[in-house]
């Protein structure tokens, strides 16, 4: 394999002040840097695009990965308000109908006076359970509020601070005529 020798190298071979091995290895660091200027100018279009396909993927994991983290911590908080549910649900007890609307629907649950009253006071709550519903204490239906609030079904205690402050004239002059809390329809 003849490699180009330029001139000085070969005037020098003959003069004997080198070797043909030195001139060799000379030449092959010279080709090494000139295809390294050649090829170093830059990352080629291919590589740019490579790497922003990269980033993009990246990007997308970690979204993905944010939302699948998201959806584990609401499962677990609905799992631990229907723990809460099951662990201090009050027996209900009694042959008094209350009727109550769920999902655009009228539901009833047999309770006896004393819910009743509590229930009205904003005491008791009652929440969804699977396919029925419980009274829940006021103390268990604020931690279940707070962990998935879309089953808390009717919760007196929180429309009374609601209605106290009335947002127009109607609602002022009907606030003279009270319905008693004892209303059974």
């Amino acid at each position: 394999m003849a490699k180009a020798i330029n001139p000085l190298q070969e005037q020098l071979l003959k003069a004997g002040l080198v070797k043909k091995s030195k001139v060799a290895q000379v030449a092959r660091e010279q080709a090494k840097a000139r295809n390294a200027k050649g090829g170093g100018a830059g990352p080629s279009e291919i590589e740019l695009e490579a790497q922003r396909a990269r980033a993009e993927k990246a990007e997308r994991d970690r979204a993905l990965e944010v939302e699948r983290k998201l959806e584990a911590q609401q499962k677990e908080m609905l799992a631990q308000a229907r723990q809460i549910i099951r662990e201090r649900k009050v027996p209900r007890s009694g042959e008094s109908e209350y009727r109550f609307t769920a999902d655009g629907a009228i539901r009833t649950l047999l309770i006896d006076a004393d819910q009743r009253r509590k229930l009205a006071a904003g005491a008791l709550v009652i929440v969804a359970s699977g396919d029925s519903y419980d009274l829940l204490p006021r103390v268990a239906a604020d931690q279940v509020l707070a962990r998935a609030p879309q089953l808390v079904v009717l919760d007196h205690g929180q429309a009374e601070a609601d209605a106290e402050t009335p947002t127009s004239e109607d609602d002022a002059y009907y606030a003279q005529f009270k319905v008693p809390d004892d209303l059974i329809w």
